[in-house]
């Protein structure tokens, strides 16, 4: 199954984003983009790609511990970028951000562990994908018009693993389904984090 692990904003905060994208959608050349749908929206913390059966249980137990030993915190939903030339448009994110960077690098960590290839490493780059271009468009306008969203802060408490289902109908514009098939909460206390590398996943 193709499967990655993720951070799920709450439902008030996809409301606030839709908003934001809706004035978006109203720009000059908006048709020119493939917009991504609200269920899917979500911060990817490590993509695993596909994964045979006989590897998600050795990878769910590493992303519970995972998640276990990363205390939960504070994300908000803030600004716009892009990837690529207008390949992808995103909002971003603020709050703890080296702490979302730390989960995300144990949701690498613990796909390594379990002998999922995973390719080189990259530093983590909060960002939330809500369009993408077939060919390289000037996002700019865009870019500017995301530059003043700022949505609320909300304590990020889950690690999700989710599996994506290409679409096959054939149909023009058709999104992925995304489902998430297992959620582990984060540890509680908001003190210090665990000492110790990301690799100990």
């Amino acid at each position: 199954m193709r499967l990655f692990a993720a951070v799920l904003p709450p439902e008030d905060a996809v409301r606030e984003l839709a908003r934001a994208v809706d004035a978006l959608r109203r720009l000059p050349g908006a048709d020119g983009l493939r917009w991504t749908g609200r269920p899917g929206w979500h911060f990817t913390l490590a993509f695993y790609g596909e994964v045979g059966e006989e590897t998600v249980a050795d990878l769910s137990a590493r992303l519970e511990r995972a998640a276990r030993r990363t205390p939960c915190f504070p994300l908000a939903l803030r600004g716009g970028g892009q990837f690529g030339r207008g390949r992808a448009l995103w909002t971003g994110a603020e709050g703890d951000l080296p702490t979302l960077r730390l989960l995300a690098e144990r949701a690498e960590a613990a796909a390594r562990k379990a002998g999922v290839p995973m390719g080189e490493h990259r530093r983590y780059k909060a960002h939330l994908t809500v369009a993408r271009g077939r060919e390289t468009v000037d996002v700019r306008p865009y870019v500017d018009a995301l530059d003043g969203f700022h949505g609320r802060s909300w304590t990020v408490d889950a690690l999700v693993l989710v599996r994506s289902n290409l679409p096959r109908s054939g149909v023009p514009g058709e999104q992925p389904r995304y489902e998430p098939v297992a959620r582990w909460p984060l540890r509680q206390a908001l003190g210090s984090l665990e000492d110790g590398p990301a690799e100990d996943s």
